[in-house]
């Protein structure tokens, strides 16, 4: 993006408003890049923009992911060194005896860990992932200092799950994000709630750019969506996974399929749905014949993600994604280690990732800890609306962007009081001034 000197609001306000509470009226203008309009929902355009947050501080709490990963030993006590001094030769030998016992115990504990990883990476074959290594500096600098620091955010992990519109492996560039899940997972219960972010919500691209979010993906990968969630929604996500067309249908087949409850209106899209990429995909076209709880094969629940031309349209589509990834967490959890190897060498063929191998078996090891007890959408269905935003085309809008991220904050981490950054302040702001702008009533 050319001229960055004339953003909407200057950088240097940016970081003298993290010094001070009393924050002065920001001065918009009324460009619009035209490389972001409608075609980015299909995955077409220019990427040859940088990204800049040289005005965004570095997260000063942000650690290792190893340091997530400890191996829980600890230091043993010495404070029997006084009485051991006193004790004869005899009782000093049957110590260090001792202390060799654990020693060469400890050996084995570590030689049978080694083994074990060693013998899981090589029958999951972790290597088939995609792994990219996301820059974190770009990450850090994404996420607010007050979203950093934040105590009752600190007891969650948050995860970005993308699908994308790819039959083929490109999964990171040059692609839209047909879907945009975040997770988030409560660290002591295990229990796990799901927000999509809906693809066609007018929001920051993380570069001052305004037009629907699943234009980030396409644009900048996964690094741009993530800082593109971080800064538009006070999150704290760092890592992601995304799988394609092709990636979905395998693991629902490896899982022996999931159960769906198909409407009489859903079924005629279902089937069109999947008899298209049947074609594409070089699969077999079993067409859904009848309503009600059904059993549906990776196609099949493919297909059904995508049905958006019923009533809810774009709403509801992204529900019955929800309800898929759902589905495949139940199953899942009733199935045994050796069947898990199966679906996630099913899964790793058509799946990119910046989860490490360590964190990746940590996930599949505690699958059964791991409960979905709440999953809804975002903007909520309270706070938004739709209308057409210039050449963005038709957008989902947040009528109050503060409103909505105080909502999420609540709806994931049981923050009644959450107060917005002054940053998603400013985004609110501008995004407010661009409805009153441009919105076609």
């Amino acid at each position: 993006m050319s001229n960055r000197d004339e953003e909407y609001y200057d950088r240097e306000e940016r970081k003298s408003s993290r010094r001070s509470s009393d924050r002065q009226g920001d001065r918009y203008d009324d460009r619009y890049d035209e490389r972001y309009d409608d075609r980015y929902d299909d995955g077409y355009g220019d990427d040859g923009y940088e990204d800049d947050y040289d005005d965004r501080p570095v997260r000063k709490n942000s650690s290792s992911r190893s340091s997530s990963h400890r191996s829980g030993a600890s230091k043993r006590s010495s404070g029997s060194s006084h009485s051991a001094s006193s004790k004869s030769s005899g009782g000093k030998k049957k110590s260090n005896t001792k202390a060799i016992v654990l020693l060469v115990a400890e050996m084995l504990v570590a030689c049978v860990l080694v083994y074990v990883a060693y013998t899981l990476f090589f029958k999951v074959d972790v290597t088939k992932v995609g792994k990219v290594n996301l820059n974190e500096e770009t990450i850090s600098q994404s996420i607010s200092q007050s979203v950093a620091t934040n105590q009752q955010m600190s007891g969650y992990t948050n995860i970005a799950l993308f699908g994308v519109d790819s039959r083929e492996e490109e999964l990171t560039k040059n692609t839209r994000s047909d879907t945009i899940i975040i997770a988030s997972i409560n660290n002591e219960n295990g229990d796990i709630k799901l927000c999509s972010v809906y693809r066609d919500t007018y929001l920051n691209l993380s570069n001052d750019t305004y037009t629907k979010c699943n234009a980030a993906y396409a644009q900048g990968g996964p690094e741009q969506a993530i800082s593109m969630l971080n800064m538009n929604l006070d999150m704290d996500i760092e890592d992601f996974v995304t799988i394609g067309f092709r990636g979905l249908t395998d693991v629902v087949d490896a899982l022996g399929g999931v159960t769906i409850d198909v409407t009489d209106a859903e079924i005629p899209h279902l089937n069109n749905y999947q008899s298209t990429m049947a074609t594409e995909l070089k699969l077999s076209y079993n067409p859904v014949t009848s309503s009600g709880k059904q059993t549906l094969n990776g196609l099949q629940a493919t297909a059904y993600c995508r049905i958006r031309y019923t009533a809810g349209d774009d709403f509801r589509r992204a529900e019955r994604q929800r309800t898929v990834l759902m589905a495949c967490l139940e199953k899942a959890k009733d199935m045994s280690y050796s069947q898990l190897e199966s679906v996630a060498n099913s899964a790793f063929n058509e799946t990119y990732t910046s989860l490490d191998l360590s964190e990746i078996l940590d996930l599949l090891k505690n699958i059964t800890n791991y409960k979905v007890v709440d999953n809804n959408g975002f903007p909520n269905e309270e706070y938004r609306t739709t209308g057409t935003m210039g050449k963005a085309g038709s957008c989902v809008l947040a009528m109050d962007l503060k409103t909505n991220v105080k909502w999420l904050h609540e709806f994931l981490f049981e923050d009644t009081e959450y107060e917005v950054s002054s940053d998603v302040q400013k985004y609110s702001d501008k995004i407010s001034s661009d409805v009153d702008r441009l919105l076609t009533k």
